[in-house]
């Protein structure tokens, strides 16, 4: 069994969505049912597959959790350009996000494809 906690993409992904916590909580009250719990539940998607992708038994099974934190992210990613285009959070701090969400998006990527490879 793995450890998720030693994967640097859950670190990665658990900070990043400490982050959203913080910034939602100056979205309008009206938005709380709305934008900002689906914001906050996207991103936390991310570290919640990944864990629980490292509780599977094969690399396949854990690869399928890795897709579906990937898709996590891309929600992630569009939910915060709404965020921005709303002007909820300024074009700096959704920059800076946004480049955090790549960077995610990026580091699974690549942990799936060591997955598939033919060495792993």
């Amino acid at each position: 069994m793995r450890d998720f906690k030693k994967y640097d993409i859950w670190q990665s992904s658990h900070s990043f969505t400490l982050e959203v916590y913080k910034i939602t909580s100056h979205f309008p009250k009206e938005e709380i049912y709305n934008l900002t719990s689906q914001i906050r539940r996207a991103s936390s998607s991310i570290p919640t597959n990944i864990s629980e992708g490292c509780g599977r038994n094969s690399d396949k099974e854990f690869n399928q959790f890795l897709n579906i934190a990937l898709g996590s992210a891309n929600e992630t990613e569009y939910l915060l350009i709404l965020s921005r285009d709303l002007h909820y959070i300024n074009t700096e701090i959704a920059l800076d996000f946004l480049d955090k969400i790549n960077s995610i998006k990026s580091k699974i990527y690549n942990l799936k494809q060591k997955l598939i490879s033919p060495t792993a």
